[in-house]
């Protein structure tokens, strides 16, 4: 749940850089982007860090880039959705196949 709350402020902050123009949205890209990261940190005692690094860096990409296909405009290819689809393979592949750590 971490990584997956980390990757979500992720999508968020990367979502929002796009139509960054004031300093109030900067401090609040600036916010998320530290939760974000702290959330990963603590994750990170729990599952090793390449899986964590892994999966967030992962969620990340494709929620961002489907925010941006649904909410900014952007446009997509079917060749694009094919590796998003296996992106998101190898991502429940890497979590299925990791045992988690309990303190």
């Amino acid at each position: 749940m971490l990584v997956f709350t980390a990757a979500i402020l992720e999508i968020l902050w990367a979502s929002m850089l796009k139509d960054a123009n004031s300093v109030m949205m900067w401090i609040l890209i600036f916010i998320l982007i530290v939760a974000s990261f702290l959330l990963l940190i603590k994750a990170y005692k729990l599952i090793p860090v390449g899986i964590a690094y892994a999966v967030f860096v992962g969620i990340g990409t494709v929620g961002t880039y489907i925010v941006s296909i649904t909410f900014l405009g952007e446009t997509t290819s079917k060749q694009q959705v094919v590796f998003l689809i296996l992106l998101l393979i190898g991502i429940i592949g890497l979590k299925l196949t990791t045992k988690e750590e309990r303190e």
